[in-house]
């Protein structure tokens, strides 16, 4: 199998949401609108308590899932139906948002550092109004495969025959990569996949910390490293080919669906 060809690289957009969070935005702004079936991708992180601490109250989505995944930090959710969880250092929340629900994601961390990603996952379109749902893996849950070159930690989808907890309603891969020193590896990817891989530590050579690369849709993909350590996140997902609106924190198939989506929001359906 040869190996994919990066086809553009994003420097992402800094920015605040929520009550005030500073993050970047790789996914979602106007370097890389989308990339099916991936809606948006923020990194956030910082040690100073200011850039995070507002988090984000009580806000509606329908239509999605959202993972987040926290490399350092303490993050609780709680939502409309009862569900309430905590994220701490390595582990993952998976919100299925589904028909709809009003849910709030604050760090509760004072001192240190946070840092992690959000990552929002496109529901097709005969189960956008599935119920909603919440998976809370912690991090003695997710695998971690060890390799010559370094490690590779499976947050879902399938690596050389092992399963990762989280469980998708669209095929994906997503994967926490930590490579060695003058290493390399190569990850195999189901030709068609859309695939984007973000270094967040270190140096991969082809992409360097703080930027994410696109690939084309044929080959496996490769790292490779120098001098410097790499710390990657990558997530492939098979398109859904599916018509796409947005409207705000909705994300459904027609305007008219998301015009509903607000009125039933107004109308306390969530």
């Amino acid at each position: 199998m040869g190996r994919r060809q990066i086809k553009q690289i994003v420097d992402g957009l800094k920015t605040t949401d929520g009550a005030g969070v500073n993050l970047t935005r790789f996914i979602g702004g106007p370097e890389l609108n989308m990339l099916d079936p991936f809606l948006l991708l923020d990194e956030f992180g910082s040690d100073n308590p200011d850039d995070y601490l507002a988090g984000f109250p009580p806000h509606p989505h329908r239509g999605f899932e959202t993972i987040t995944y926290m490399l350092n930090g303490k993050w609780q959710h709680k939502d409309s139906v009862g569900n309430e969880g905590l994220l701490g250092d390595g582990s993952v929340q998976w919100m299925t948002a589904g028909r709809g629900v009003v849910h709030s994601e604050m760090p509760i961390q004072t001192d240190g550092l946070v840092r992690g990603f959000q990552l929002w996952l496109n529901l097709p379109k005969e189960k956008k109004m599935i119920e909603p749902a919440y998976q809370d893996i912690h991090v003695e849950e997710i695998p971690i495969i060890e390799e010559q070159s370094g490690t590779v930690k499976i947050i879902s989808g399938n690596f050389r025959g092992t399963l990762g907890p989280g469980l998708s309603h669209t095929p994906v891969l997503i994967l926490d990569i930590r490579l060695n020193r003058e290493s390399e590896i190569s990850i195999p990817v189901t030709d068609g996949w859309n695939v984007f891989s973000f270094v967040y530590e270190g140096d991969a050579l082809t992409h360097s910390k703080g930027q994410l690369a696109v690939y084309e849709k044929t080959g496996d993909i490769h790292f490779k490293t120098n001098k410097s350590k790499a710390g990657i996140y990558l997530a492939a997902g098979e398109p859904l080919n599916e018509p796409i609106v947005r409207g705000g924190p909705f994300v459904m198939n027609t305007r008219g669906e998301i015009l509903q989506a607000f009125e039933d929001y107004q109308n306390g359906k969530f």
